[in-house]
This record gives structure tokens, sequence and C-alpha cells, in this order.
């Protein structure tokens, strides 16, 4: 697998992409000068910043992490947002280790470019020169070609009046034979200019483009793995400070490791491939039909010959020039503007995608239903009511999915040749959801993500409603209140306004009666009726000798 043959005609994409590259390398450098400007600020700060750099849904920027070294710095945001800390030796280290080095890396690395395309650029003149070249001798041929047939008609005509003298007829005779003769010479310049350009066009396309785009492709690769050796660079520096969050630190490396330049390099000749071949060589066109006759010093051929059809390589031509840009159109919701692998690939992606929301919903619902139960066991803990119109959301939700599922599988069946008839259809819709309950699609739920790809609030409540579910199914079997592991301090007021949280004003002192399990929040007791979570980062903790071990938690 070369760029240099397998993307022989596309230049301006692989120029695009290689400046894309370098924005990308230059994104992540940015990523890090930040990450060590707040990294005082501890875990808001840290989240806000990847957040910022989280791509923006149904966009172009989100099709390009479809490429393993930016997948792996998605990778890297996502960690970012689930753990936190404060150590200031990180600021120091991230900049010496990475950010220096990878600006000092980018400026080499957009000389080398500039000097490939350079080069590119420089074969695209030379063969653009050849071929003017090789119109210029054709069209000079053809002239030639014109002015002999006509000198020798004139000569013929001064042969056959009487009332020429012969010096006059020998004079047009000799221009005639000059004519011929600049003729022939033209013919043996075309012919040899044809020959030179053809073994150009073939050196090329086989050999200089291919070198080009072979050393483009090394550069690009470099490009990757150095990007994904910073990640891991990246981790490290952290897991020297904050042991802690070593499983954090864990995912981004592992998700460096998986970064793998072939198969980027891969992704970009599926995406950019055309599947034309090169285009072959001119043919010879004679334009010394019309003078076939000879030139005789004491016989005149009087016969004329019909002047031939000329043709010229229009197609060819075109074929010799593939770096031209094509119009881009509105994507129909099918896809029926790609060709049948294509869009295939889109419409199968489609149903992917749908499937993974489905799962999501899906998951949403259980534990929403699960927190139900919670609240049926334990009433004090929250109205089971409440969760009612969440629950309907959810379900409603669940079944426009599973409705637009349908549809694109339709498209998929249909591409793919296997769509079946439609009284078969019919039953298998009709007994798709067989067991299942599902209410009305009233009022479909909006999108839960803002514009900028970033979570809301309903997510996070979500998301709190699946851990305190978990949570409360083993906490609450028992009867039997839970032992105090220590005590803590309110750093901050926090109004629990939540179902299970409870609100407390900066300073107070309370009782800890569960640790922070990883998800942020802290379970603790103010009397032995009044107890709930707090965020962990809200109070100050101080655990018993006989906990595992005195953690502070700010």
């Amino acid at each position: 697998m070369s760029w240099g043959t397998e993307l022989w005609d596309q230049f301006d994409n692989l120029e695009k992409h290689t400046q894309w590259g370098i924005d990308i390398l230059e994104k992540y450098i940015k990523f890090v000068k930040e990450r060590t400007e707040i990294e005082l600020n501890y875990a808001k700060q840290l989240r806000n910043l990847s957040k910022k750099y989280q791509p923006k849904k149904n966009s172009k920027e989100e099709e390009e992490y479809k490429y393993t070294a930016c997948k792996a710095f998605l990778s890297t945001l996502n960690e970012m947002n689930d753990y936190a800390g404060q150590h200031e030796v990180i600021s120091e280290n991230m900049t010496s280790q990475i950010t220096v080095d990878l600006m000092r890396y980018v400026q080499e690395l957009k000389q080398e470019r500039k000097s490939n395309f350079h080069d590119g650029r420089k074969a695209q003149q030379h063969i653009e020169t050849c071929w003017k070249q090789l119109e210029s001798s054709k069209r000079r041929f053809e002239r030639d070609c014109k002015e002999a047939d006509r000198a020798q008609q004139y000569f013929e005509k001064m042969d056959a009046d009487i009332n020429v003298t012969k010096a006059d007829v020998e004079k047009a005779r000799q221009q005639a034979q000059i004519r011929h003769q600049m003729a022939e010479d033209s013919k043996a310049d075309y012919s040899s200019t044809l020959q030179r350009f053809n073994q150009e066009q073939w050196e090329y396309y086989h050999t200089h483009i291919p070198n080009i785009f072979q050393k483009i492709q090394e550069m690009e690769e470099r490009r990757i793995v150095r990007i994904g050796e910073s990640m891991k660079t990246y981790a490290e520096v952290d897991r020297q400070v904050i042991p802690i969050i070593g499983k954090c630190l864990d995912g981004i490396v592992k998700a460096a490791e998986s970064i793998n330049q072939k198969n980027d390099s891969q992704l970009v000749v599926e995406a950019y491939k055309s599947g034309f071949e090169p285009p072959g060589d001119i043919e010879f066109e004679d334009y010394t039909q019309p003078m076939k006759r000879t030139v005789s010093d004491n016989s005149l051929s009087s016969a004329k010959e019909g002047k031939p059809e000329l043709k010229f390589g229009g197609k060819s031509r075109g074929k010799l020039w593939p770096f031209i840009k094509k119009n881009k159109g509105a994507t129909p919701e099918d896809f029926s503007n790609l060709p049948p692998e294509q869009r295939r690939k889109k419409l199968q992606q489609k149903v992917d995608d749908l499937n993974k929301e489905i799962q999501k919903e899906t998951d949403q619902r259980d534990a929403i239903t699960k927190m139900k139960d919670v609240y049926l066991k334990n009433p004090q803990m929250g109205d089971p009511a409440s969760l009612d119109h969440k629950l309907t959301e959810v379900t409603q939700n669940i079944e426009k999915l599973r409705l637009e599922t349908q549809k694109f599988e339709a498209w998929l069946a249909e591409v793919e040749g296997r769509l079946p008839a439609r009284s078969e259809q019919a039953r298998r819709q009709s007994g798709m959801y067989d067991g299942q309950t599902h209410q009305a699609v009233t009022n479909c739920a909006q999108d839960r993500e803002s514009p900028d790809g970033s979570y809301t609030e309903e997510q996070s409540q979500e998301r709190e409603l699946k851990v305190l579910a978990t949570d409360f199914d083993d906490e609450f079997d028992d009867e039997e209140p839970l032992p105090a592991i220590g005590t803590c301090k309110a750093l901050y007021t926090f109004e629990g306004q939540n179902e299970g949280t409870i609100s407390v004003t900066e300073g107070e002192m309370l009782s800890v009666i569960e640790e922070d399990k990883g998800d942020g929040w802290t379970r603790i007791r103010r009397s032995e009726d009044e107890e709930g979570y707090v965020p962990t980062s809200y109070v100050e903790v101080y655990l018993d000798k006989n906990a595992k071990g005195a953690k502070t938690y700010i």
C-alpha cells in the first residue's frame, strides 16, 4: 500500500491532508500548553479544557476522528474528564518534555512538507511544459503540411498553364520541394517530441510522483507516530505524581499505543482513491496524407487527394490533468448520490450509530427503572412518581430511534440486494417488538448535547441517577444504618436539590459514612435521620485510622 501508486491523482487532497495533520499537531501542542496553564485550577479547569477540545457533533471535524491518532487524542480528552488533581510539577514537566519538543518538531515538519510539495509542483510544471511543447510541435507539423499542400497545388497549376514561363514553373517546383521538406522536418520533430513526452509522462506517473508521494507518506506516518509518543509522555508525566489516577493514564497509554500509521494511511487511500488509471500514450496523428504524391523534375501529378479529417486527442488530453476539483452537492438522507459501495458503508455506519443510541437510551431507562424500585422500597429517598415523566421520555426516544433504524436498514438491504418482499417485511416489522410495550411517540425528546458537543446538565443528572441507583441498591437492602468511617468539613455551601443529596453549609462538620467510589460523590450524615450525597470537591475528608488510608479530597 503506497500513496504513490494508490493516490497518484490526489495531489491537492494530499496537500490538504498533510496541512490538516500539522494543524492537528499544533492543536495538540496548544492543548498541552493550556493544560499546563490551568493545572493549578484542579479538576474544574481540566474538565473545561477537555470540553473545549471535544470535536463538534455533525461537523467535518468529527469525521476527522476516524484516524487512529485523532482517536487517541480524543481518548486522552475523555480520560482527562474522569480525574482531577493538583500538582505544580506536572506543568513544568509537560512544558519541557512535550510542548518545547513538539514546537521544534512542527517547524521541521513544515519545512519538510514545503520541500516535498515544491518538488511535486515542479514535476507538474515540467510535465505541463512538455505537453505545451508537444502541442506546439503538432500545430507546426499541421501548418507545414497544409502549406506544403498549397505549394504543391500552386506548382501543379503553374505547370499546367501554357502562358507561364519555364522559369516560373521551376521556381514553383522548387518552392513545393522546400515546403515538402519543411513538412517532413516538422513530422520528424513532432514524432520525436511525442516520444519524449510519452517518456516524460511515464516517468512522471510511475517514478517522480510515486517517489514524492512516498516521501510525503513517510513524513505523515512519522507525524502520526510522534503525536502518539507525545501522548505517552503526557501520560507518564501524570503517572509520576498522581498514582490515584493510574487507571486513567493507562487508558491514555492504551489509546496512544493503538495508533497505527499504516491504518491511517489506508484510511486516506479509502477516502481519496479515485480508481482511475493513469493516462496512456498519445497516438501519432499523421498530417501528410494529402501529400503522398512524389515531386518529380520531369512529370507532375495532377491528381489531388482530399484532406483527411483532423482528429485531436481531446480525450487523452482531458485525462492528462486529473487535478481538477469537483463540485459537491447536498448529501441526500439515503446517500443515493454515492457509488454503491460507498453508500453501503455510509448506511451501515448510520445503522451502527443508531443502534448505539438505542443501547444508550436503553441503559438509561434501566437505570431510571432501578432507581424507581429503590424509591418504592425506601420512600424516604424520593418520590417514585417523579421519575415517570423521565421514564416516558426515554421510552419515546427508544421508539423513535428504532423506527429510524428500520428506515436505514431498509435502504441498506436494498443496496445489498437482500431487500425482502413487502409482505415479509411488513410481518417482520409488525413482530419486531413482540413482548415489549411502547407508548405512542407524541413528544420526542430533544438531543441532550449542546451545539458545541459538550455535556449538558441533563446528562450529568442522568449519570448521577445511574450511579445513585446502583449505590442505593447495595446500601439500602439492610435497614441497619451505616457506621461512620470518618468526619469531613464543608469547604463550600452546597444546595442539595436533587433526590438523594443533602445540603451543607460552609465550615459545617459532618460524619462520613461512605467514601467517593470514583463518581465524584461522598455520602455523609448530619444526624441519625438526615444523610445524603455531596460533591467530593466540596468537602475535606478525614478518615479514621481503621480506614484503608487517610485521603484528603478537596
